[in-house]
């Protein structure tokens, strides 16, 4: 009988204010105080319709959420389901038991209360790991907590523990969450990098090109674009200078793709038009073969062959020292991340 419980979370108020009043009185309460005593056997359908009567300016989607919140307190609570609350401002977790039924009593700020056993010391947010710190993340007044949360949130509880055992956990437990918050880290900037990707490939191959010329005028060099007609889209001339007197000069080809990697015999048509220029550049968003790879090697000319992930990451590289422009057509925030 004892594993049948639930576990539920009932946030005290906005900042967890009446957390006083939780611990002091021995309850649990949630507001929405217009509502009146409910009985404990009503329906679902016939709560929300209680709801809308008392919250009429309320919409269809909050009217659910409320209704489905309420329910869970007076019907789907039993005596013998455990109980979190959160305090944010020691960062505290208060574990108990439920050992009555619904009630409704006007004497407390929230009407809709339970009583509750609360165990005499809190859990630390701090000790968790980032897994729970995250399912405990929810704004909704009350959700249901999993089993394994709720052991872990038992396990280094002060009660639970003796003061050796508390130190070792602590200690594992901030080794165990920097590796899942390197684990975290990892894993969004896997994301963003193939988000990003995702924008680079919706471009048109003239913003595209737009795109690879701001991003050589950000790392220093002066750009001039040059056509060659609709089917292969521009040349890109870069050189220190504005005139295109000084070396190096520089040509780059750019060839927006999704699939097929650049030939061999795309770089040697490249290298072939390098004639008045002393170094090239060959920009793709797919890939090089093999023998694409090996000609730009042996070419007379220094040769730099940039695909989708380099292009990606020198984006990310000088991103604050592009313009406007380009900016806008691979527009990101930046995030900052706990060191």
């Amino acid at each position: 009988m004892e594993n049948n419980y639930r576990i539920w979370m009932v946030r005290a108020g906005s900042g967890g204010y009446l957390i006083e009043e939780f611990l002091q009185n021995n309850i649990v309460a949630i507001g929405w105080n217009d509502m009146g005593e409910i009985s404990s056997d009503i329906s679902y359908a016939d709560l929300r319709n209680l709801y809308e009567e008392n919250y009429p300016e309320h919409s269809d989607g909050k009217t659910n959420q409320s209704a489905g919140q309420i329910y869970r307190f007076v019907v789907d609570f039993k005596k013998g389901d455990k109980v979190v609350t959160y305090d944010s401002g020691s960062r505290n977790y208060y574990l108990g038991e439920i050992v009555s039924d619904y009630e409704y009593n006007e004497k407390y700020e929230y009407y809709q209360t339970r009583k509750v056993k609360w165990m005499d010391h809190p859990t630390g947010r701090d000790v968790l790991s980032t897994d729970s710190k995250n399912r405990l993340g929810s704004v909704l007044t009350i959700f249901e907590i999993s089993k394994e949360v709720w052991n872990e949130l038992l396990s280094h509880n002060p009660e639970k523990m003796d003061d050796e055992q508390i130190v070792i956990e602590e200690k594992k437990e901030k080794e165990e969450e920097q590796n899942d918050l390197e684990d975290i880290r990892e894993d969004i900037e896997s994301k963003s990098t193939e988000f990003i990707k995702d924008i680079i490939a919706n471009l048109s191959w003239q913003d595209t090109e737009r795109l690879v010329a701001g991003l050589l005028r950000a790392i220093g060099y002066k750009t001039r674009m040059t056509s060659r007609g609709s089917d292969l889209g521009s040349d890109i001339t870069a050189s220190p200078d504005e005139l295109g007197l000084e070396e190096p000069r520089v040509k780059v080809e750019v060839k927006k793709r999704s699939k097929d990697r650049v030939t061999s015999q795309e770089i040697r048509s490249f290298i072939g038009g390098l004639r008045d220029f002393n170094k090239g550049i060959y920009v793709t968003t797919s890939g090089f073969s093999k023998d694409a790879k090996y000609d730009a090697e042996r070419a007379n000319f220094p040769i730099t062959l940039i695909d989708l992930d380099w292009l990606v990451e020198l984006i990310l590289n000088n991103y604050e020292k592009l313009d406007i422009e380009t900016k806008s057509l691979v527009p990101l925030k930046r995030i900052y991340w706990p060191l």
